[in-house]
């Protein structure tokens, strides 16, 4: 009966195992619970039924057409700025760098109403547009520009600690082969990034379909305009409990399988890259 006694060892690394594991389960539950409970809220059924409204088809497909123009800009104007933090010393980088994750820590309230400041009809920026015949608030431009501003710091820090990957070695031994900056940021930089680049774009993407705040105060909350699902919700839990909830289980489902899709592929393919 001894014989199937584990040793010693495996009783040591077991026991910490499940003193960590147990340790964790109210952080769990309290993670998980509210999760549970929003998926049992309606049948799936039900949520189809909810969706064939008017106002939450307007809403999806503003969100959609919005965070993914909100996630390319990102990727088309962070990944210089993410470059730049990661692997060049300048004057000022400490101030650059804490200015990027700003918009991360301050309520996205501040953030519609700096926004509207600056690009509003009587704004810093928006005062000279106007005189164009140019007005940013209110519209879908200003959807965009909301998503935009609260979600692109997230791409930028992933971007970042991927260029910073490759050590100043390799980066040298790029250049005596004769690569330049391009190059050695093509061929170099990027393939060792790129699983940090989609995952900075998948939750760019999140935080821009989930946006609230900065939307609601810089473009308002029109139906058919400028309502997105997350602004739908909110009307929707004063007005019917049911299209809100079903909205919310779309928003929650959409983001987890995402994540979840994009964080499987990445841990089959890095292992390749860095092999190669």
């Amino acid at each position: 009966m001894f014989l199937f006694r584990p040793r010693g060892s495996e009783i040591t690394r077991r026991k910490p195992e499940a003193l960590w594991l147990l340790s964790s389960m109210p952080i769990i539950a309290f993670l998980i619970i509210p999760v549970l409970a929003l998926l049992g809220t309606a049948h799936p059924s039900e949520v189809l039924q909810n969706l064939q409204t008017d106002e939450a088809q307007s809403a999806m497909k503003l969100s959609l057409y919005t965070s993914v123009i909100a996630t390319l800009l990102a990727l088309v104007l962070g990944t210089p700025l993410a470059y730049l933090l990661a692997r060049r010393t300048f004057p000022f980088r400490g101030g650059l760098d804490t200015l990027v994750d700003l918009p991360i820590l301050i309520p996205p309230a501040v953030a519609g109403i700096g926004l509207l400041v600056a690009f509003g009809r009587q704004g810093l920026i928006g005062s000279h547009l106007r005189a164009f015949g140019i007005e940013l608030p209110f519209t879908a431009v200003a959807v965009i520009m909301a998503q935009l501003f609260v979600a692109a710091p997230f791409y930028v820090r992933a971007a970042s600690i991927g260029f910073a990957r490759a050590d100043s070695e390799m980066e040298e031994a790029a250049q005596l082969d004769g690569a330049g900056s391009w190059q050695a940021f093509r061929d170099l930089h990027l393939p060792l990034a790129w699983a940090a680049l989609v995952s900075g774009c998948v939750t760019t993407w999140a935080r821009a379909l989930g946006e609230f705040g900065a939307t609601i105060i810089f473009a308002g909350n029109f139906p058919g305009r400028t309502q997105t699902m997350p602004l739908a919700i909110y009307l929707g839990f004063e007005l019917d409990f049911r299209v809100a909830a079903s909205l919310s289980v779309v928003l929650l489902l959409s983001s987890f399988l995402l994540l979840l899709a994009v964080r499987s592929l990445i841990a089959k393919a890095e292992p390749v890259t860095l092999q190669q």
